[in-house]
């Protein structure tokens, strides 16, 4: 039994060009958000079955891939074109020389992979529903229902979502959304740039079904919304080498506090710490986890005074909750 199951209905092969001593060197990964999420759970000392699509030749390598990482796979085989980008990195660009969503899911195929989630996600008891490769892979309202389904059967399930997918997987009701200002924005759920709008509209989405929300401002920090109020988290400003992937290692950790019986709160900070020791690495989802347990100190939590009557979204400055001063107090080589 795993400790985290993650729908990743569509996972990519990655192949990467780079150049050492001026030669090309040619890297080959499996790739995409569910599969960034489970390599930084990995690290964080989690075990993880993957269940997902293995679209003919390309799905064949991606089970070893996938396999080879450490990762369970639960797939389902099917025929037809996988998901695959080649990207050339010898400039220090990612510079894109071909991408491919692959074939959308049967009818047949997605009940099957429905029903392999079903079984791994009752049974580990914590789900992280990630996206597809491409718009047309799958019916949104496949999350919906397996959102639904999962927590009926008493499994969480934890979503880093947008747009049609994110209204669905609301619908049949989640424990913790991760999103960002900017999918907010994209899906018209803020009004303007203020932190009043997206304060209001993380409210909103509590309200249609969602227990605690996590909401990333870019190199702001993170909102979070949950039973108790407002927090504001802070992440330790790190130099950054390659931000991609730093939203899916926040998911990643947080899920990974989770699973450990952690509260969301305390969860949220191992997310923002792996998400910062992320950015200053080239590698998505990689990092290890002493490290991401040492940056867990760095991390400031206040809480936020939410006014919403008088429309007032105030910090309160110089505040830290008591696990934050706990963690601090226990952090080796600091005093009070």
């Amino acid at each position: 039994m795993s400790d985290v199951t993650i729908f990743a209905p569509s996972p990519t092969l990655t192949v990467t060009i780079e150049e050492h001593d001026d030669e090309p060197d040619i890297h080959l990964h499996a790739g995409g958000q569910g599969v960034w999420q489970a390599r930084m759970l990995r690290r964080l000392g989690r075990s993880v079955t993957m269940c997902c699509a293995l679209t003919g030749e390309i799905g064949g390598m991606l089970r070893h891939l996938l396999e080879d990482e450490g990762f369970a796979v639960a797939g389902v085989r099917r025929p037809g074109r996988g998901s695959a980008y080649v990207h050339d990195r010898r400039g220090g660009e990612r510079v894109v020389l071909a991408e491919a969503e692959g074939d959308p899911l049967a009818r047949h195929d997605l009940d099957e992979l429905y029903g392999l989630t079903l079984r791994e996600g009752l049974t580990s008891g914590l789900v992280l529903l990630s996206g597809p490769a491409g718009h047309e892979a799958l019916p949104a309202d496949t999350y919906r229902r397996l959102a639904a389904d999962l927590r009926k059967g008493g499994a969480k399930v934890v979503v880093d979502l947008a747009g049609a997918r994110l209204a669905a997987a609301l619908e049949g009701g989640v424990d913790v959304l991760k999103v960002s200002s900017e999918e907010l924005a994209a899906d018209g759920l803020v009004s303007d740039p203020s932190i009043g709008s997206l304060l209001a509209a993380m409210r909103e989405l509590r309200r249609r079904g969602a227990a605690a929300v996590i909401a990333s401002r870019g190199g702001d920090p993170l909102l979070l919304l949950d039973a108790d109020g407002f927090v504001e988290v802070e992440p330790p400003h790190m130099e950054e080498a390659d931000t991609h992937g730093a939203g899916d290692s926040l998911t990643a950790g947080v899920a990974a506090g989770l699973s450990r019986g952690d509260s969301v709160r305390d969860a949220v900070v191992t997310g923002v710490a792996a998400g910062a020791l992320n950015v200053t690495r080239h590698g998505l989802g990689t990092g290890d986890a002493a490290t991401i347990e040492r940056l867990r100190y760095a991390v400031r939590v206040r809480e936020l005074v939410d006014d919403s009557a008088a429309d007032v979204d105030q910090v309160v400055t110089g505040h830290v909750s008591p696990d934050g001063l706990a963690a601090l107090a226990d952090a080796p080589g600091e005093s009070s």
